[in-house]
């Protein structure tokens, strides 16, 4: 009799003392759960078997990735359902989840209850080892983290894994970062082109400056301020197929003898002083530990009166800093190594450094629709994006795009432009006065 998904659901109810709150249909076709709810798919045993070798977040990605799990109508809904049983994050509420129950059953096996719950669900997972992790999970690293060595290969997982597979998610503006969204009919292009003037704006750029941009991705940046604003600008980027990229659509718009574009080490630059330094998206890569060094760093590379424009996903801030740890599915699949600070420690670190901080902007509500934007690209060119990569790279893109949406939605995270100045050593700015005057 086909009830592998009546049983899972009971197991679940059980584990949570309410009920489930998605659909489950499993591999033996049986489904169970409320109607008109998203449909959690167990296409394989193996699905439960990764769940239950690796309680949490990290087990559901694999089970997603590797397409033994899938999920069935709206995905933002089943995702944010799905939050509220397996995040875990050191926080107040963190015992609740169906997750917390799980682990909590492991470790008291011998209560004849929970003997039970664990006996029928590694019966329903079926005999076998640990399911191998699917092919697009990094594998262990060795050494420090945020040498430059292993920065490079980090950021070769993610941004080396191909332009075309990039540009159907991005779009022709090849901007991997919050777009500004100015009014309601706005497209993904106009948002973008939007940012980047707000950040040329925000720079005060002239024609004849010398721009840094830190993290120059595919070029964007460096293009935009070359052409609308008439700098003279260097791009530098670890990721080699960033750059390749980059020099073709600047030397296709004639614009080479004004951008450079280098595969460097932020580290290693050391032809300053810029009169500006855009940093989108790139801070963090840097990891806490090393940020003060970042912050200095650019501090010196800028000249008296310089700006920074540093633009960057924030963390909430947790009452016990120590117990703050990357998640799981992020660090294995999507940024390895990456870290995310609160806006107040960031502010913190780059005054140490000598800037004086003038201006943040909040954008948190732009980057949920900016995710939303790039999701539904990806969805639309599912088999072409697959073909570019594997269907499993682009499964890691769904759920992780979609889920930082959700985050950014609730204010799990944010992000915000920190505009900062390397003051004369009289004290003086050069900044206008008003925000407006240098907005304009």
């Amino acid at each position: 009799m086909a009830d592998a998904a009546h049983r899972l659901s009971e197991l679940a109810e059980h584990a949570l003392s309410s009920p489930f709150p998605l659909r489950v249909r499993a591999w033996d076709g049986s489904e169970a759960g409320p109607p008109g709810a998203p449909a959690l798919v167990l296409r394989r045993r193996r699905a439960l078997r990764r769940v239950l070798w690796k309680p949490g977040e990290l087990g559901l990605a694999r089970a997603y990735v590797s397409g033994d799990l899938d999920i069935e109508g709206d995905f933002y809904q089943a995702l944010a359902l799905l939050a509220g049983l397996v995040w875990d994050r050191g926080e107040p509420d963190a015992g609740n989840g169906l997750i917390a129950s799980l682990r909590r059953t492991a470790s008291t096996v011998r209560d004849p209850a929970n003997y039970r719950l664990a006996r029928q669900a590694l019966a329903l997972a079926g005999r076998g080892l640990p399911p191998s992790p699917p092919p697009e999970e990094v594998r262990r690293r060795s050494g420090i983290a945020h040498t430059k060595r292993r920065d490079k290969e980090a950021i070769a997982h993610h941004y080396d894994v191909g332009n075309d597979f990039y540009a159907l998610i991005l779009g022709p503006s090849m901007v991997y970062s919050c777009a500004l969204w100015e009014t309601p009919g706005t497209t993904l292009e106009q948002a973008q082109f939007a940012k980047l003037d707000l950040v040329c704006r925000k720079l005060g750029l002239r024609p004849g400056q010398r721009l840094l941009d830190v993290g120059c991705g595919w070029g964007s940046m460096v293009m935009h301020a070359a052409e609308h604003y008439g700098v003279h600008a260097t791009g530098v980027t670890l990721s080699a197929e960033q750059a390749a990229f980059a020099r073709k659509r600047i030397a296709d718009a004639g614009l080479t003898d004004r951008i450079e574009v280098r595969v460097q080490d932020y580290r290693d630059v050391a032809d300053g002083p810029y009169d500006a330094i855009s940093s989108i998206g790139m801070a963090e890569h840097v990891g806490s530990d090393r940020y003060r060094a970042y912050a200095r760093t650019l501090h010196a590379l800028l000249r008296p009166g310089g700006r920074l424009l540093n633009h960057q996903i924030a963390r909430r801030p947790l009452r016990d800093e120590e117990a703050y740890r990357v998640d799981g599915f992020i660090d294995r699949y999507v940024f390895p190594d990456g870290e995310l600070a609160p806006v107040g420690a960031t502010v913190g670190w780059l005054e140490e450094a000598g800037f004086e901080v003038r201006d943040v902007e909040a954008l948190r509500e732009h980057y949920g629709r900016t995710l939303r934007a790039w999701v539904r690209n990806l969805e639309s060119s599912w088999g072409e994006a697959a073909h570019a990569t594997t269907d499993g790279r682009v499964r890691v893109w769904r759920l992780y795009m979609a889920a930082s949406a959700l985050a950014f939605e609730t204010n799990k995270i944010a992000v915000n432009q920190v505009l900062a100045v390397r003051t004369a050593p009289d004290g003086t700015s050069e900044m206008p006065a008003t925000r407006s005057e240098w907005l304009s």
